[in-house]
């Protein structure tokens, strides 16, 4: 009889884990709360727009087209991708820088700009690149034990974490203009962070993007979880929306199946949870306590922050880049907002994806669809989002049409919605908003993170990023391949094969 798998959450880390399991021959049902798949990573319609909700580009896709030939699957039978390039424009307030992965044009493009960094550019990548390579397997594997930090692929990692250094610091060592630091760094906000706290180590998320370049799927980002459940139906596994989980199974400390919100309870070997973390261990286990992670010490852990959302259908085309990012003024100022004093900034940085200029399939004809993000405080700081928001919505709008060439766009806008951390925790139960999950401080990542093999609980299963190796669409499908890989060596194990 092939074993029983549950996953909880249809969100990408999820899916990862059901599809490789689907593909070696295990039971996989799929129990996801809402009407859709992908979690954070879905996809909605207005009108005729189709905005994606979270995640809006794909980097590393390698490890995606990976992760299908592991299931027997290849990548583009299901997803078109398609490269943007240049990768974003950057926006200062005296000009604008176009980075791109052609690394002879990047350096010309920064020796024109800020005179003497070229050289800096080019050992940032080499140096990196060693980096990469001696994290990687740390970033691949799971830390069930301390004395992993003993194992050779850590010791060999551990002079390229950067240790007593913030990824600020890091790329001091490359560049002396203010302006391209930030070019580099600002990435440490895929992770709701600061640069001048995030640890060194994350160096390599600009370093991912220069080298392996940023990706759009045709028809948005949510066509990477839908694929993914396609998968997982053709080869048996059931996904089941609408279909929430009110609580774990226990016996004792081990986990034995689900209740859903329907009362129905659903057996299982393993459980796999792919819900926000800290929601799922706040709702999900209703006895026998937990000891690292009760309700208690998740108050007391560091989190990500928030952000607010707007997703804009305009009955005007706007042949602006793909990826726009506005830089605060005094962006050390608004990333200490954001992330230390918890108050909204008078000065905001600004994402903009503009993505129906490299995908028609997106928005009508003659029409731009945009998605616009401001990072913002999570829900710790308790701002009060219905008081706030509309105004909060003008100076995003006032910053955007003053600042970039999207000029007008309130006279334009034919649909809209507004998402504020608020919806983040009461719509999409991400736990206090906050969307990035448990910050990624050294103290809270590898074996301090939650583990892939939930440490407080029997045969139950972690992915998402939440758990190690954290968050990110890279690390998060890792995480599905690490979870698949400690169910399947498990079970190997119980049966005497090694």
């Amino acid at each position: 009889m092939p074993k029983k798998i549950i996953v909880i959450g249809a969100g990408p880390g999820g899916l990862t884990s059901a599809m490789l399991l689907a593909s070696k021959g295990y039971e996989v049902d799929v129990f996801e709360k809402q009407g859709f798949v992908g979690g954070r990573t879905s996809g909605f319609t207005l009108d005729e727009f189709t905005f994606d909700l979270g995640p809006t580009f794909l980097s590393m896709p390698y490890i995606l087209e990976e992760i299908f030939e592991l299931a027997g699957r290849k990548l583009e039978d299901y997803i078109e991708l398609r490269e943007i390039d240049p990768m974003y424009e950057l926006i200062f307030s005296d000009l604008s820088f176009f980075p791109t992965r052609n690394q002879v044009e990047m350096k010309e493009q920064i020796e024109q700009l800020f005179p003497g960094n070229g050289e800096g550019y080019i050992r940032f990548m080499k140096e990196t690149d060693k980096k990469m390579n001696a994290l990687l397997p740390v970033l691949q594997n799971q830390h069930r034990s301390l004395f992993d930090y003993l194992r050779l692929r850590a010791l060999k990692a551990l002079p390229h974490l950067s240790l007593g250094q913030s990824l600020y610091e890091v790329l001091s060592n490359y560049f002396t203009d203010e302006r391209l630091k930030l070019a580099f760094t600002f990435q440490s906000k895929y992770l709701g962070m600061s640069p001048w706290e995030c640890p060194g180590a994350f160096s390599i998320l600009s370093f991912m993007e220069h080298k392996y370049g940023v990706y759009h799927p045709i028809g948005g980002m949510h066509k990477i979880p839908e694929a993914m459940a396609n998968v997982v139906k053709e080869y048996g596994g059931r996904i089941h929306l609408g279909s929430g989980v009110k609580r774990l199974l226990l016996e004792g400390r081990t986990v034995v199946g689900v209740e859903l919100e329907n009362h129905e309870k659903v057996y299982a070997d393993e459980v796999i949870i792919n819900a926000d973390f800290a929601h799922a261990m706040s709702t999900f286990v209703e006895e026998q306590p937990l000891k690292l992670y009760s309700k208690e010490k998740l108050l007391k852990k560091d989190y990500s922050c928030s952000t607010f959302m707007m997703y804009v259908g305009l009955d005007k085309r706007y042949d602006l880049p793909h990826h726009t990012i506005i830089f605060s003024d005094d962006y050390e100022k608004n990333v200490k907002e954001i992330t230390k004093t918890k108050e909204l900034s008078a000065d905001p940085s600004i994402y903009i994806q503009n993505a129906s200029v490299s995908d028609p399939t997106l928005a009508p004809e003659g029409s731009s669809g945009l998605y616009i993000l401001a990072p913002v405080p999570n829900n710790f700081s308790e701002i009060d989002w219905e008081m706030h928001k509309e105004d909060f919505r003008e100076l995003v709008l006032s910053q955007i049409e003053s600042r970039t060439e999207f000029k007008n766009l309130r006279k334009h806008i034919k649909v809209e919605r507004m998402l504020t951390p608020r919806n983040w925790e009461s719509d999409y139960f991400v736990y206090k908003g906050a969307t990035f999950n448990l910050a990624h401080h050294l103290r809270q990542m590898m074996y301090f993170r939650p583990h892939n093999k939930f440490q407080e609980l029997n045969h139950c299963w972690l992915v998402g990023g939440g758990t190690h190796p954290g968050s990110g669409l890279p690390t998060i499908f890792e995480s599905g391949r690490i979870t698949t890989n400690g169910i399947v060596e498990s079970h190997l194990k119980k049966r005497g094969v090694r």
